[in-house]
């Protein structure tokens, strides 16, 4: 085992081993493992004292900036008063400076009392109960020994915890799943009584000792649980339920939120009340000592039982999963199920979970039943991709002000307040909407912010930026409000429009800029200068052109108010600079007819070849940059709609290079506003279309690369080759989310034009079978 132990960030300490119910369902008592009967019913103050030290030697060590203790046994609350009290100051008093305590305790809720929650409420205890369902189903394994129910007193218990002066200490409602109750019952019962949370758990079982099927159903406890999700769905998801919470995570490329879940590591120890390390506590259900490490509190620190090789196991992902399991494709939400599942003799826990089939028709059922309100609409419409972006540009403008503080100065202060005003007219929101879909504005956001995250002071251009982006939109929308700008060297930039020159070389000073007729006027103390609309390259303006079709003489001025052409040549905005290779100076007039001409040629020949492609890419590339050489075409690091282009070159090979830097923008911009993959685990492919030799690559290579070629394989059908098998491995693959699965359909929907696609059934399209051969 390579890398690492992950250190523990929860501890569950026993405080009491034995229990005032005797569940018939109890891993503790009824299972394998029966090292109860040999342990201390109560924990000692020399225990505690121990753990306490240990736990926050740990946290030292690892600079852990919250810890989790949770008071567990048999029944904590039989421990009494007195001695959760000791627990409570000496987890206290041993983390004080060190790291956050989590304090919590899990119990049935039978001795539960004003007494204890005021304990509680001193120490921040969180309180989670444990409770079936409505009387029918609690009191099928929730009995006392003589059989009497406990249904009532955990009513009682739930009712005080929902107390004003206690609401705030209360963790929710743990529920293991019986097959045999009524799913819809049991979830009513639960959310009527308000829990802020519901935790399902399947019932511990192995291979060696399978959970109850009456009805032989290998999916039965998937098929409990989503006549629950269906009701929850229909009540309107009143209650946060752990399982459904975390498939839907997982589904959508985020993390999983339950150990029993997903491939993340496990940071959770266990301390007996003799102070044994034990790992999880659900190992019990396995084997007679199938928890145990060897180790104790009083000679071992928590470090030794992290290296474990039964606790490294289950830090290991993907990894750490049977072979059936890593080829599974919903093996990122699942995570093989818990590791206690998966037991079985011989072979140890090298095997899927015994509820394999159930977990897998679970999460598939989750998936069919949410993917339409769950689907990004990016992914399908070009416009909603733009506007997504659109408010991504205006969330990170936001950050910026919150990440300043005040410490832009007067200037950044100023404005902001005219960007408000300018916002108050329709015009000027439309107007400024305009100017912040300009591609660079984002270079801009995003340099700035990290400026800020990095605790580097911004001043100077990134907090000007604004000004400029304030006036710029109130010229388009004709407004005549005097916006201050600062111009630096005598130049003075407004994106979208273009370079004033409004002083002499090494001046710096600050121009009032207003929209003024058709055109605008910007005031120095050197006097007035008017821009009228169109206007060409003059001693003291140069216009952001426009590329239009034809020879030379194409390329034309954009300069005053008005809507900026669809394709604008910015070789002007300082933000341009984030290529791979630096940005070309102006261009003379000359030089960017001839720039144009082969530009113009490529893009006819994508009209003429890949028409959807050529009008998609017409109505979201509003930018391209001449760059100084490098490849033909490259994407930046900038917001959605910008090229830089390198002169030279045929059509032909141009146009390839737009179509590719094309597909390459969009995926980063899907990416940027939608989760198409997950990024946790070590998944590794092949590509079809590489040497052998090369070595697999990450899901996130295999998709662009195959986005990328199907594109291309509509222009030029010799991209196609491998195309198809890359599609199956997409399909087939873990880490796709509900988001990724749609993007796989329009690819498909792509290779194949109008006539369908090709599905889980294997049938391939004409193209697909033609690529393949």
């Amino acid at each position: 085992m390579t890398g690492p132990a992950v250190p523990f960030r929860e501890i569950v300490l026993k405080v009491h081993s034995r229990c005032d119910l005797a569940c018939d369902h109890c891993y503790v008592y009824e299972h394998a493992d029966q090292s109860w009967r040999t342990r201390p019913k109560t924990i000692s103050d020399h225990v505690v004292s121990r753990t306490a030290r240990r736990l926050a030697e740990h946290a030292r060590t690892h600079a852990l900036p919250s810890v989790t203790v949770i008071l567990h046994g048999g029944e904590p609350l039989l421990a009494g008063p007195a001695r959760l009290r000791r627990v409570c100051e000496e987890f206290t008093s041993a983390l004080a400076g060190i790291a956050e305590l989590d304090l919590r305790i899990h119990t049935n809720g039978l001795q539960l009392s004003p007494r204890y929650l005021d304990l509680f409420d001193e120490f921040d205890v969180k309180v989670g109960i444990s409770l079936d369902g409505d009387r029918a189903a609690n009191d099928r394994h929730r009995r006392y020994a003589d059989g009497r129910s406990s249904h009532p007193l955990v009513l009682k218990a739930v009712e005080l915890l929902r107390q004003d002066r206690y609401r705030h200490l209360d963790l929710g409602l743990l529920c293991t799943i019986d097959i045999a109750n009524d799913p819809v019952a049991v979830l009513d019962a639960l959310t009527g009584l308000e829990p802020p949370l519901i935790d399902f758990l399947l019932p511990h079982a192995t291979w060696d000792e399978p959970p109850p099927r009456p009805d032989g159903s290998p999916t039965a406890y998937a098929e409990w649980l989503l006549t629950v999700f269906d009701r929850w769905q229909e009540q309107g998801r009143p209650v946060p339920v752990r399982l459904f919470s975390s498939v839907l995570s997982t589904l959508s490329g985020g993390p999983s939120l339950t150990e029993s879940l997903g491939l993340a590591p496990t940071d959770l120890v266990v301390v007996e009340t003799d102070g044994q390390l034990e790992q999880v506590d659900s190992l019990k259900s396995a084997y007679e000592g199938a928890a145990a490490t060897g180790f104790d509190v009083f000679t071992h620190s928590f470090d030794e039982v992290a290296a474990h090789p039964g606790v490294r196991a289950r830090q290991l992902g993907l990894a750490g999963v049977s072979e059936t399991c890593r080829r599974c494709p919903v093996v990122r939400s699942c995570g093989g199920g818990l590791y206690t599942h998966r037991y079985r003799s011989p072979g140890g826990f090298d095997h899927p979970s015994v509820y394999c089939a159930d977990l897998a028709a679970l999460i598939r059922g989750i998936e069919d039943r949410t993917a339409a309100a769950t689907e990004s609409p990016a992914v399908r419409d070009p416009d909603e991709l733009l506007a997504a972006q659109q408010d991504l540009t205006r969330t990170l403008l936001a950050a910026l002000h919150d990440g300043l503080d005040g410490s832009g100065g007067e200037a950044w202060e100023t404005a902001w307040a005219l960007a408000a005003e300018v916002e108050r007219a329709p015009a000027g929101q439309a107007a400024l909407d305009l100017v912040l879909a300009h591609p660079y504005t984002r270079t801009w956001l995003v340099d700035a912010l990290e400026a800020v995250r990095a605790g580097r002071p911004v001043e100077g251009p990134p907090v000007e930026r604004l000004a400029a982006t304030v006036a710029a939109a109130a010229v388009h929308a004709g407004l005549g409000l005097a916006v201050p700008v600062v111009h630096r060297d005598g130049r003075l930039f407004l994106p979208t429009l273009g370079e004033v020159r409004a002083g002499g070389a090494g001046e710096t000073g600050t121009a009032l800029v207003r929209a003024e007729g058709e055109g605008f006027t910007v005031h120095t103390e050197g006097g007035a200068l008017r821009i009228a609309r169109g206007e060409g390259e003059g001693p003291y303006w140069s216009p952001v052109r426009r590329l239009a079709a034809g020879g030379p003489g194409a390329v034309r001025a954009t300069g005053g108010p008005g809507p900026v052409p669809t394709l604008v040549l910015d070789d002007l905005d300082p933000y341009r600079a984030c290529f791979d290779t630096p940005a070309a100076q102006r261009l003379s007039p000359s030089a960017a007819d001839a720039w144009s001409v082969s530009l113009t040629a490529a893009w006819e020949l994508l009209a003429e070849t890949v028409p959807e492609q050529a009008a998609e890419a017409a109505a979201v590339l509003t930018t391209l940059t001449p760059l100084a050489g490098g490849a033909p075409v490259q994407e930046g690091r900038h917001g959605y709609g910008a090229l830089g282009i390198a002169a030279g070159g045929d059509a032909h090979t141009l146009a390839t290079a737009l179509l590719r830097g094309f597909r390459r923008t969009k995926l980063r911009a899907l990416a940027e506003v939608t989760d198409l993959y997950a990024s946790d685990g070590s998944w590794d492919h092949r590509m079809p279309w590489r040497e052998e030799r090369e070595g697999p690559v990450p899901f996130s290579r295999l998709l662009s690369e195959t986005y990328e070629r199907v594109g291309l394989g509509l222009f030029a059908p010799r991209f196609l080759a491998g195309v198809p098998q890359a599609l199956d491995m997409i399909e087939e693959a873990a880490e796709t989310t509900v988001d990724g699965k749609q993007l796989l359909a329009v690819m498909r929907k792509e290779i194949n034009g109008t006539h369908g696609t090709s599905g889980r059934n294997g049938c391939k399209t004409d193209v697909e079978r033609a690529a393949m051969q």
